[in-house]
Parts: structure tokens; sequence; C-alpha cells
């Protein structure tokens, strides 16, 4: 007898269509057959199954049987397949009757005992539902509480085989979620998660960096020796950044749930990912991929930060693949598996030493690199993707009376706040585009939005020509100015706006060429 439901593979942060065929009383050797390109995991399946019939009260057929996962050509991977093969047992043993089995997206791994364990990837599923008209999903507790974040399709929870037969077969009512986007909004962050500004002792340059870098999204690069609170500045950025808005936090957590970090309960709600990776990782580890391409580090930090701490450190072909998603806001990937397109519209936030041993220019240190050594270090960083970083500051380091000091600085909700009023402003002036933010803005855009008379053009040719600075540079100073204005609620880019905009600049000379 052949059974057939439906369930889902994942394709990056996006889900596809599966069809689980199960075909019982066969002729020939009394196992179970899987074929559609499983792989290792999905080919344990089998075992899984079976010990969960068993533990479940039901009987596995004393036949062949063979399961079709379709298309043959989509490679599935994951346990995902358990519960869904196990009911298509059932059903084409007769031990289940149903004439609703094909009106829901079912999905789940199995113990041996028959109770189900969270999936991967719920998010994506119960859009595909919606998507294809299902009346819902059946899925373990805690995917089933992510999938009903997407409104319009019933989520039910099914914690056993045996439960999810007993309703598919007319013996038990399971009532659906309620929708959880409500929820999403009100959750606030664990307080053990927040960070706070006021905690960094000096550095008001780079706190005003911070907040210029923040209110337009722009990428940041701090420079400064060892100790100078560089990475605890950093680590603190998202505590600035306003609150991910219920469609950003929706798309974060499409990426987290694909990745499997909502299962582990890694993912924080309520504020931007923060994603900083060791400079040992490998391109694909940065910018995404495997056998079945899924998100990397770039796309984990979507609207949120991607900390590069020692960035010279990194491999230089590690650094090269973030070219595009710094410009363009995705990264494509092709695989033999097929090509998917993440989202990775992250700032990017990076720290360096100035040389070596770090202590180039500092007052209390002498340095020991030689001139070579200096440029070699500094060169691993090329030219064009520091121009994708809007912002180079210097991070000096702390004096004892400045460490000492019992006074505290400006708290996050007061940048934020200010930062806030700016991203405000930039949403108004994109309503009816994609871009949200200034750092985001087309060629046509910058052209419409950042107009500068003839004085301000002047200086800034000037600038441009004594820096050496590229068509690239040119565009970003213009953003940044841009958003320099709007946390100064002005709707005109003034002289004040671009100087500090040409400021952020200074270190291309100096340090890289």
């Amino acid at each position: 007898m052949l059974a057939t439901c439906s369930s889902a593979a994942l394709q990056g942060i996006d889900a596809a269509l599966v069809h689980v065929e199960v075909n019982a009383g066969e002729t020939g050797d009394p196992k179970l057959f899987l074929v559609g390109l499983p792989d290792a995991a999905v080919k344990e399946s089998g075992d899984r199954v079976y010990a969960a019939l068993h533990n479940s009260g039901f009987w596995a057929p004393y036949s062949r049987t063979t399961v079709n996962l379709a298309p043959g050509d989509l490679r599935k991977e994951g346990p995902i397949y358990d519960l869904p093969i196990a009911l298509g047992i059932l059903v084409a043993t007769g031990q289940l009757k149903t004439e609703q089995l094909g009106d829901w997206l079912i999905a789940g791994e199995l113990s041996l005992s028959g109770a189900t364990r969270p999936i991967r990837g719920a998010l994506a599923m119960a859009r595909l539902a919606r998507r294809l008209g299902k009346r819902g999903l059946l899925l373990p507790a805690v995917s089933a509480d992510e999938a009903s974040l997407v409104e319009g399709v019933e989520v039910c929870v099914v914690d056993s085989l045996d439960r999810a037969k007993r309703f598919l077969g007319g013996e038990l009512q399971l009532i659906p979620l309620a929708p959880g986007a409500a929820r999403l909004r009100a959750t606030p962050p664990p307080a053990e998660s927040v960070v706070d500004f006021s905690e960094i002792k000096g550095q008001q340059a780079l706190r005003r960096a911070v907040e210029v870098a923040v209110a337009g999204s722009h990428n940041l690069l701090m420079i400064g020796p060892p100790g100078s609170g560089k990475s605890m500045v950093a680590k603190r950025i998202p505590s600035v950044m306003p609150a991910p808005m219920l469609d950003e936090q929706l798309e974060i957590l499409g990426i987290h749930s694909a990745a499997g970090r909502t299962i582990s309960g890694e993912m924080v709600w309520g504020i931007r990912p923060f994603r900083g990776p060791h400079h040992t990782i490998s391109d694909i580890g940065l910018l995404g991929g495997g056998t079945i391409p899924g998100p990397g580090e770039i796309s984990l930090a979507h609207h949120g930060v991607l900390f590069l701490d020692e960035l010279p450190e990194f491999k230089r072909s590690a650094l090269e693949v973030l070219r595009q998603p710094l410009e363009d806001g995705e990264v494509s990937i092709s695989r033999s598996a097929g090509k998917i397109t993440l989202p990775s519209a992250f700032m990017l936030v990076a720290a360096m030493n100035p040389c070596p041993c770090g202590y180039l220019g500092d007052k209390k240190h002498a340095c020991r690199c030689m001139p070579a050594q200096i440029q070699r270090y500094r060169s691993r960083i090329s030219g064009p993707l520091l121009d994708r970083i809007d912002i180079h500051i210097d991070a000096p380091a702390l004096s004892l009376t400045e460490l000492r000091s019992e006074k505290a600085g400006e708290t996050s909700a007061a940048i934020r706040t200010r930062a806030h009023a700016a991203r405000t402003r930039q949403q108004e002036r994109f309503t009816g585009t994609k871009v949200t933010a200034n750092a985001r803005m087309t060629h046509a855009q910058i052209r419409r939005h950042c107009p500068i008379d003839s004085m301000l053009g002047d200086l800034l040719q000037q600038a441009m020509e004594q820096l050496s600075l590229s068509a690239r540079a040119y565009d970003r100073i213009l953003k940044v100015a841009r958003t320099i204005a709007d946390l100064a609620g002005r709707d005109r880019i003034e002289a004040p706006h671009l100087l500090e905009a040409i400021q952020y600049r200074s270190l291309d000379r100096t340090l890289f060429y």
C-alpha cells in the first residue's frame, strides 16, 4: 500500500517541498530502503523509526518497504524526515486510517522512545506551508513555537509519534498555537545579555564615531594599541543600536533557525545579533557554504554587527570575500547542489593594532617594529576592502587618571535615543524603497539626498586629492556626512558635517598608503 505525506528540505534559509512516499508490502527482503539523495543522517532514519514504532506500541512492516523522498534531484539532509516516514509507514500498513495526511506539512526527529525532537528551519517551513496553501504544520514543541511566528497558517505541537497518529486518526484534538508575532514584539532581552556604554572610560572621539556609525549603519575600523578598549567598545555596539523591527526580527530568526541556533538556545531575543569569529576562520565559515549551502558568519550577523578583531590576522582570501556582501547586502553562493542568495546586510566593526607589536605612536611604550614589518602588516588589508569601511578612528591607550575616574560615561540609552531619531529621519527619507539607512544608499540616492554647494565641493575635492582617495571613498564620505547632518537634525549637509566625515577617512594615507 502506498502512502504520501509532505515535508520540506532546507535550501539556504528557504524551504523546498519534499514528498515522502512510503510503499509497504513489496516482494523481497524485509528491509527499509531509502531513496531520493539522502545523506547519512537521513539513511539512519530507518533504525530510529523502527525503534520508535515498536516502543510506541505499533509494529514495523515485515516486508520490503521503499521510502522515496521526492524530488530525487534535491539532496536531503538531517533527521527531519523521521516523523513523516513513521506516519507514512503507519498509513501504508493500515495502522492509521486518515484522509488528512496530505493537508499538513510534517517534520520532526524521533527518539527511540517515539518522542519528538526539534528540527532546524521551522520558520522557513511555515512560510512554505502558507505559500502552498497547506492547512498547517505538525512539529515538535520548540520548532512549533518558532513556526507560529508566521501568521496565516496553523501550527500544532506533536510531542510524540503516538499523539501525531491519534490526531491524524481523529482520536485526539490539538489546539493550534496562537500566532507568535505579538509575543516576539513583547519579548525583552534577558538582563544578563545587556552591557552598557557607561562602562567605557574616556574615548570620547571613539564614542562619537560609534554613534555616527550606528546612526547610519556605517562600517567602522578602530585602530589602537592593546588594552585600549577596542573589543569592549565593539561588544557594546548592539546596546546602542535601535531595536530590530518585527520584519527585521523575523529575518534574523529565519537565518538563525536555518543554522540551528534557535534549537540550542544560543539566540538572544530583542537585540541585534553580534558575531565575533576568530581570525582563523575559513572562507566558507565566514561566507557560508557547504555541500548544501547554508548561512555563514556574515549572514548570521544580518541586521546586526560582524566584529573582526585583529583584522590583519585574518586570511587575505577570507577578507576579500567580504567585498560583495559589504557592497550589496547579500551574498550569492554556488555549489554543485545549487545556487542560493543569502542576506548579509550587516554592520562591519573591525579592530587592529597600528603595527605588529601594537605600540606604534604610543607615548608610554616604544615600538620595536622595523618599517618593513609595519608595511607588511598594514598591507594585509587591501585598498578595495578599506574603501568599503566608512569610518576609521583612532583608539588611543587610556591614562591612569582616566582609568581611575569614578565618573560614569554616557549610557547606551542616551546614545540609542539619538541614533534612533536619526534612523527615523532616514526611514522617512527612503519611504517606498528597500533602503533603510544612509549606508545602503544607491548612487542615484546619494545624488538626490546628499547635495553640496560649490564651496563644499571644492573642499571635498581638495581632501580627495591630498588623501589620494578613490571614487568609492567619495560616495562614502557623502553618506557619512548625511548621517552626521541627520544626528544634528539638519536637512542639508553643512561644512562641519562634511569636515567631520572627511577626518574619518584621514587614516587612509597615514596608515595604509
